[in-house]
């Protein structure tokens, strides 16, 4: 090497220090590889994709042959460089070699490579690929051989060099993923996606109709009121009890109706004949579960249930549905008829009126987690029956009771802060 022309050293030089810089942004745009859209792009037989994936199968192999690479190539450099100073500065010119050196492969065989591979992984990963695979065949023994002592040192510490990276997605990440995706996925069906996670944080309870607003027939009733009760149904299905809600025996669907009214009028008989039996839900099935339910069973009307038995309200497939895709029916509580908006920005809004409902309507944050009517909200945070119109301040909302019949709040103005 002493003897060589300058030029020709230098030539290598300038070579080994474009290899180090290849090897420096191979490693990096390989382990920034977004792990799904590889996979996306290896079902869709992309050639560099599936290069990519079968050197990641092992990444402490990838790891090996790269680092081998880049060191073996920045050795050499660095004694080229070292023959290079001296010749031209005699001693002096180690000392020169080491700054120099230094500076140039931190800044253009490093940092610079490294950057644009972090910038863009797959512009330098797929191509690198090209290279690696066909290396890693020929360096296997000597990659074999770094393996094999650092991962025995590896096992040494409690790690398990063979094992993969955890590539499972939680439903937080899958959230964040969803949120950040911008224009790539439309608004309106980021919003779809994000209400189907929001499934599993949200039970039957939440969204159910309760009990006080029902609509149903009561077979106590004269032929006159259930036939009225009929004709002024907006649903397909109603429920059938005898005296109280508690007692429901059935569910009637309206495309049944020409089969129980005769000439007579109402056949009894033949109501009870072609009601379906009531299928009873837990009110703390999570929507999801519930909605798996409606399909399995082949349902859409479910009567939930607490703990004690006691009917709380009901729960339709339709609802769940709205909770993904929004609102494209009149749902059995209309929000219209509990939200009325007023001039100085407040809001007069019903006791009955579902929490989640509000917080979705106005874009509020009324805490969900207690109580879910309006009424119960405020009765549970004042903890006791207010004799006359009250107010109190909760999360940065004023609510002031307008109007209090027994012990429930009729109607209430709230407003924020």
């Amino acid at each position: 090497m002493n003897e060589a022309p300058l030029g020709l050293l230098s030539s290598v030089l300038v070579a080994l220090i474009l290899l180090s810089g290849f090897f420096s942004s191979s490693e990096t745009g390989m382990m920034s590889l977004n792990r799904y859209r590889l996979k996306h792009l290896r079902k869709n037989k992309h050639r560099g994709a599936r290069r990519a994936s079968k050197l990641l199968q092992r990444p402490d192999r990838l790891i090996g042959l790269i680092l081998i690479g880049n060191n073996l190539v920045n050795i050499l450099a660095s004694a080229i460089a070292t023959v290079i100073a001296i010749r031209l500065w005699g001693d002096a010119g180690i000392a020169i070699a080491t700054a120099g050196l230094t500076m140039v492969i931190l800044i253009f065989a490093e940092i610079t490579p490294k950057t644009i591979a972090a910038l863009h992984p797959e512009k330098v990963a797929f191509p690198a690929s090209i290279i690696l695979l066909p290396l890693m065949r020929v360096m296997y023994p000597l990659v074999w051989l770094v393996n094999t002592i650092t991962n025995g040192l590896l096992r040494l510490m409690g790690v398990d060099p063979t094992s993969g990276g955890d590539e499972h997605v939680s439903s937080e990440e899958l959230r964040t993923i969803v949120t950040e995706a911008g224009a790539l996925i439309p608004t309106r069906h980021r919003g779809m996606l994000l209400n189907i996670l929001d499934l599993e944080e949200v039970t039957v309870d939440d969204i159910m109709v309760p009990r006080n607003d029902v609509y149903g027939i009561d077979l106590d009733d004269s032929d006159e009121e259930i036939l009225r009760t009929i004709q002024n149904s907006s649903h397909t299905r109603l429920p059938v009890w005898r005296d109280d809600i508690n007692e429901i025996v059935g569910v009637l669907h309206m495309r049944n109706i020409s089969r129980i009214i005769d000439k007579q009028g109402l056949d009894r008989a033949a109501l009870e004949r072609e009601m379906e039996s009531p299928y009873f839900v837990p009110e703390s099935t999570p929507l999801h579960t519930q909605l798996l339910n409606f399909q399995k069973n082949k349902l859409r009307l479910g009567v939930v249930v607490d703990e004690y038995g006691e009917i709380m309200g009901l729960v339709a497939l339709e609802d769940i549905l709205e909770e993904i895709v929004g609102e494209f029916t009149s749902n059995l509580v209309d929000t219209a008829d509990t939200i009325f908006p007023q001039r100085d920005g407040s809001y007069i809004i019903t006791g009955n009126a579902n929490i989640r409902e509000i917080n979705k309507t106005l874009d509020w944050e009324l805490p969900t987690d207690g109580p879910k009517t309006m009424s119960g909200l405020i009765l549970e945070y004042l903890e006791s029956f207010p004799d006359a119109n009250a107010g109190l301040s909760l999360d940065g909302y004023h609510l002031e009771i307008l109007e209090l019949q027994g012990n429930v709040v009729q109607t209430v103005r709230a407003s924020v802060h």
